[in-house]
């Protein structure tokens, strides 16, 4: 039989005590109420900004947009195939935003600007809030 020493048990638990993180985070979590149609009702994410990205936990993607005094309305940037009711759904705090780059110029791309033309990745440095004012001169043609 294996025996410890009270000394050794001590420093264990010192150890540990140093190692403890007490950092805490604050995640505005809701439940889906209803799905269908692109659309999902989320109660519960009562600090969710108006074109938040929030994130459901079959890693489906929406942005908020009907913001009611009881629920939230989510438009979905995917096809939303595994969201039910009862699915737990978590705020970003990232406001939707798009990349901005030359490199779009003749690309393929989905709804959350990923490229689907099997042409590779495209390399951004900037990005656009979705609702922000058009630029002030047109774009060349």
């Amino acid at each position: 039989m294996v025996t410890i020493r009270a000394d050794e048990i001590s420093n264990i638990i010192r150890e540990r005590i140093e190692q403890y993180n007490r950092k805490v985070k604050i995640v505005n979590t809701g439940t889906v109420l209803q799905v269908g149609d692109g659309i999902a009702r989320i109660h519960g994410l009562d600090k969710v900004m108006a074109g938040e990205l929030v994130e459901f936990e079959e890693g489906t993607i929406g942005i908020a947009l009907n913001l009611e005094s009881n629920n939230v309305g989510v438009v979905l940037m995917g096809d939303g195939l595994m969201i039910q009711e009862g699915s737990s759904v978590k705020a970003t705090g990232k406001i939707a935003q798009i990349p901005v780059s030359e490199a779009y110029l003749g690309r393929v791309i989905n709804a959350l600007a990923k490229p689907i033309d099997g042409r590779g990745e495209i390399s951004v440095s900037e990005s656009r809030l979705i609702e922000s004012p058009v630029p002030d001169r047109p774009v060349k043609q």
